[in-house]
């Protein structure tokens, strides 16, 4: 499912437009990036949690030139841990 599918389906489902609902998605994964950006956690429950993990420097190589050793800088990686739920609603 793309974005504009998830549109459609969340129109449907609420009986709204599709503009109010792409508003709506757009305004909550918004608010979850700028959660994250300062280094928040988003949990919802039953659903799942919305963090982020960083990654420290290290050296790795180039793989166009294998003998070239490159280095890599340190950095944050977003993370979704699926809740307990969403994970047995999946599995039934």
């Amino acid at each position: 499912m793309n974005k504009a599918e998830l549109v459609a389906a969340v129109a449907e489902k609420t009986n709204s437009t599709k503009k109010d609902a792409e508003a709506s998605i757009n305004a909550f994964l918004e608010t979850v990036e700028k959660a994250l950006k300062k280094g928040e956690k988003v949990q919802l429950i039953g659903f799942g949690t919305f963090e982020t993990k960083s990654r420290k420097a290290r050296q790795g190589r180039n793989p166009r030139k294998p003998d070239e050793i490159i280095d890599i800088p340190a950095s944050k990686a977003p993370t979704f841990k699926a809740g307990k739920a969403l994970k047995d609603a999946i599995n039934d």
